[in-house]
């Protein structure tokens, strides 16, 4: 999937503008305050995780699942559809799309039903409410959101190549991939190329590790107010997470959230 992402889909329709992104989420920010739905994203993103980590599936898989997650309610209400129903759908299609392989459908359905029940308990109560014609359906128009513009460039290979110019640090590469993982819970990849956000990263990395690269980073050919604005919204992202209890706070921000009707019928 090398290609060029200058030609790409991903650039051409998918850097959205800041403005843009929020005069579309008008409806849910009546609803909810910017913190709250933040926090939502934060949970579904982290639903996307483990389901894509239980499935056994690559973090590629698992990050362009939830850029597809995003970018659909980048143009859509939550009430739309159930975030719970989107989520898995992500996943299957995205599975199909990284040449991961095609998840069975029992396989998936299976997963989700032991997931929410394991490990979301706190939020649902109930048990995981889809069945396979609903992700089915769901795929279809989670498809026509994204226009069929089905390839995203990631982050992680203009990270390795940046890791190999400075030389390899096994350390920095390691913390700066946790951190575009992270970084996944905020809306830079709606907002930013993957190179800047690598780069983004890499600086929080070297803060953290306290690394010296200025010389390093100065020589690079980048729009650094871009880098660093992006590097703010994740250290807003890690601000937010220490007040965030998940457990303690989901279930009220997930009855207040917009929903879909009527539930499905079984």
């Amino acid at each position: 999937m090398a290609g060029n992402f200058w030609q790409s889909s991903h650039n051409q329709q998918w850097i959205l503008d800041k403005q843009d992104l929020i005069r579309e989420r008008q409806y849910d920010l009546q609803i909810l305050t910017d913190d709250e739905y933040q926090k939502i994203f934060i949970f579904f993103s982290n639903l996307i995780q483990i389901l894509g980590e239980t499935l056994k599936i690559r973090q590629q898989v698992i990050a362009t699942a939830t850029v597809y997650f995003k970018r659909f309610y980048a143009r859509n209400s939550l009430k739309c559809i159930d975030p719970l129903l989107l989520a898995p759908t992500c996943i299957f299609l995205a599975s199909k799309v990284e040449e991961f392989g095609v998840i069975s459908n029992s396989r998936l359905i299976s997963t989700c039903q032991t997931v929410v029940k394991n490990k979301f308990s706190f939020a649902y109560h109930q048990e995981f409410p889809y069945r396979t014609n609903h992700i089915l359906e769901c795929e279809f128009y989670l498809l026509e959101n994204l226009d069929c513009c089905l390839i995203v460039y990631q982050p992680y290979r203009p990270l390795l190549q940046l890791i190999q110019d400075i030389g390899q640090e096994e350390q920095l590469l390691t913390l700066t991939w946790r951190i575009i993982n992270d970084s996944l819970r905020t809306d830079v990849s709606l907002l930013y190329p993957p190179y800047q956000i690598a780069i983004g990263c890499l600086q929080i990395a070297c803060v953290i590790l306290q690394k010296e690269l200025k010389v390093w980073f100065a020589e690079l050919n980048v729009d650094m107010d871009k880098v660093q604005e992006i590097a703010r919204i994740i250290v807003n992202l890690f601000e937010l997470w220490k007040s965030y209890d998940e457990k303690k706070e989901i279930q009220e921000l997930l009855n207040k959230m917009p929903k879909p009707k009527p539930p499905p019928q079984r």
